[in-house]
C-alpha cells in the first residue's frame, strides 16, 4: 500500500481530448510503493473547450451519413441536441436525443450540429457537413480518376524495382562465377 507518513503530491496527466469531454490520469509523485517514482491514483474526467469544430462522420454511404456526438461512457447520462444549421437563419432542432444521428442525403448539402449537454450546460458541440447526392457522385468520379493515375504510378514503381532486383541478382551470379573460376 501507499506510505501514509510520506506527504502526497499529485500531478495531473494530459487530457485525452482537445475539446469536449475526455479523461486524464491523476499521478502520485511521492509515496508510491516500491521504487516507483510515479503511480496512477485514479483516472478522472477532464474538459476542453466546448466547440469541437467540424467532425468526420463515423460512416458514410451514398444514401445516408451517421454522425456521432461527443460523449464518454455511460452515454445515457448526457442529453444530446441535434440541429440543422442554415446560413443567416435560426438552427432547426431535430427530434433526436441520441449520441448517434443518421441523416439521409438530400439534393443539396446540409450542415448539422450535435450538442452534448450535462445538467443543462453544453459541454461539447460538433458540426458535420453532409454533401448532397450529386456532390457524392462528383467526388466518387474524381476518386476513380485519381485512383487510376495513382495505380499507374504504383505499377511503374513496382516494375522499376523488379528490374533493379533482377539486375542485382544477375550481377551477384556473375561475380560468384568469376570467383569460382579464379580459384
Amino acid at each position: 500500500g501507499l506510505n501514509a507518513s510520506v506527504s502526497t503530491k499529485l500531478e495531473f496527466g494530459v487530457c485525452t481530448v482537445t475539446c469536449g469531454i475526455g479523461f486524464q490520469e491523476v499521478l502520485l509523485t511521492s509515496g508510491c510503493p516500491g521504487t516507483e517514482t510515479k503511480c496512477i491514483v485514479r483516472v478522472e474526467e477532464c474538459r476542453g473547450p466546448v466547440d469541437c469544430g467540424w467532425g468526420k462522420p463515423i460512416s458514410e454511404g451514398f444514401a445516408s451519413v451517421k454522425m456521432s456526438c461527443i460523449s464518454v461512457p455511460p452515454e445515457n447520462r448526457f442529453k444530446y441536441v441535434s440541429k440543422t444549421l442554415f446560413p443567416n437563419k435560426t438552427a432547426h432542432i431535430l427530434p433526436v436525443d441520441s449520441a448517434i444521428m443518421e441523416a439521409c442525403r438530400d439534393t443539396h448539402s446540409v450542415a448539422f450540429q450535435c450538442e452534448t449537454q450535462e445538467n443543462g450546460t453544453i459541454i461539447a458541440s460538433v458540426k458535420y457537413r453532409v454533401c448532397a447526392r450529386t456532390e457524392m457522385q462528383t467526388v466518387k468520379s474524381r476518386r476513380v480518376e485519381s485512383g487510376q493515375t495513382r495505380r499507374t504510378k504504383t505499377d511503374a514503381i513496382l516494375v522499376m524495382m523488379v528490374i533493379t532486383v533482377i539486375i542485382m541478382i544477375v550481377g551477384v551470379i556473375f561475380a560468384m562465377i568469376f570467383m569460382v573460376l579464379r580459384w
